[in-house]
């Protein structure tokens, strides 16, 4: 897989000038100079080979050759919501769903969330998807909500159909697979009891990871591999 960088501009055959954090990244710390090839994403889907004409300290102009659909997402949507750890644990979930291929990420807020998520997360999670599919090689991003009260959470309509809630008293069994689904995590003291009535109220199902209490980030990122890697029908 060629080196891969992203651009939020919408990309096609020709000249293209690349700046910013990308171009400095190219151009300086992976030193790639002209008659060099590389791969560049958007975000729409495609792939684009491109091939380095001249490099600057603030951009580099490339040649694109080609664009292809490249398609490393799921065969159906997984959405997943989770009130947030501390600190760099964060970024760490943030990273885990982006490789699994979730398709969309909710950060909550519980009655007992020990970070009340503010409004510019969306941007720094957002950062953090951006590198983890240059790595993964993802050409769509996992969408970043804005935070989310938990009854608002549960007011939504377009989630999937099949809505499962993780809690650690539950006994309706482990979390399964089986397509489009969304998955809701509460903090590391868990939902209130009043919050998980609420759930069930609103048609959400109990489940559970099994006996240990794991961390919220453990949680998260196991409940959606276990639901990415285990379907293979929408």
């Amino acid at each position: 897989m060629a080196e891969r960088f992203f651009t939020s501009d919408r990309l096609g055959p020709g000249e293209y000038q690349l700046t910013g954090a990308e171009a400095h990244h190219l151009a300086t710390v992976r030193r790639f100079g002209p008659g060099d090839r590389i791969a560049l994403f958007c975000g729409d889907g495609n792939e684009y080979a491109a091939e380095v004409v001249a490099v600057g300290k603030k951009s580099a102009t490339l040649n694109i050759l080609s664009s292809s659909a490249v398609d490393r997402e799921l065969p159906f949507s997984l959405v997943v919501a989770s009130a947030l750890p501390k600190g760099d644990r964060a970024d760490y979930l943030i990273e885990k769903l982006t490789e699994l291929g979730v398709t969309r990420y909710v950060p909550l807020i519980a009655t007992r969330s020990v970070v009340v998520p503010k409004e510019s997360v969306v941007e720094k999670f957002t950062r953090t998807v951006v590198e983890a599919c240059k790595q993964c090689g993802r050409n769509r991003l996992m969408a970043i909500d804005s935070p989310c009260k938990w009854e608002e959470f549960l007011a939504r309509i377009d989630l999937p159909k099949r809505r499962f809630v993780l809690h650690t008293e539950s006994t309706k069994g482990m979390l399964e697979a089986g397509g489009s689904s969304a998955i809701a995590i509460g903090p590391e003291g868990g939902f209130t009891q009043e919050e998980v009535a609420l759930a069930t109220e609103k048609g959400w199902t109990l489940a559970s990871l099994g006996a240990r209490v794991l961390r919220v980030e453990t949680a998260t990122v196991a409940a959606a591999a276990l639901v990415a890697l285990s379907s293979p029908v929408a």
